[in-house]
């Protein structure tokens, strides 16, 4: 069993798939970690019109005051879920950045002894435009990564 877990949620049913594996791997005193990343673009409008440099800190202030604390109602409603089930130590946090560096750096500065994730399964053109974060990951770490695959 493992004793600290860092599991990424991006709210979708299809990240939270690997709660269930997390459930099963972790010390039930082990720590696991829920995390959010909201991810604001680096390509603002203002590569478009001289007004969007507000346009992008708008959206990273929106991201801010508005996108943090609902990541954080979210996660606190599935921490309270795990707890209820008999884990004890389950910590959250929703943060702004790009996510796959992102989860990286967290699981470093928590020193998991594993990262837990979904991946969406995007096959051809959809994995070409959004990439994969899970993919990302894997190729960034050199923690181990447990990937739950997408049903089919």
């Amino acid at each position: 069993m493992l004793k600290n877990i860092l599991v990424p949620l991006d709210g979708s049913q299809v990240a939270e798939r690997a709660l269930d594996y997390a459930e099963q791997i972790i010390d039930p005193e082990g720590k696991l970690t829920l995390l959010t990343v909201i991810d604001v673009p680096d390509y603002p409008a203002a590569m478009f019109y001289p007004a969007g440099i507000a346009t992008y800190e708008l959206s990273k202030e929106t991201a801010q005051h508005e996108l943090i604390p609902q990541a954080q109602e979210y996660l606190k409603k599935i921490a309270s879920n795990l707890m209820q089930k008999g884990l004890q130590n389950v910590r959250t946090e929703a943060i702004i950045g790009e996510p796959a560096s992102s989860i990286v750096e967290k699981a470093d500065q928590l020193a998991v002894d594993a990262i837990v994730m979904s991946t969406h399964g995007r096959t051809g053109v959809s994995r070409w435009l959004f990439g994969s974060v899970a993919n990302k990951v894997l190729n960034s770490t050199e923690r181990p990564i447990f990937i739950i695959p997408v049903k089919r």
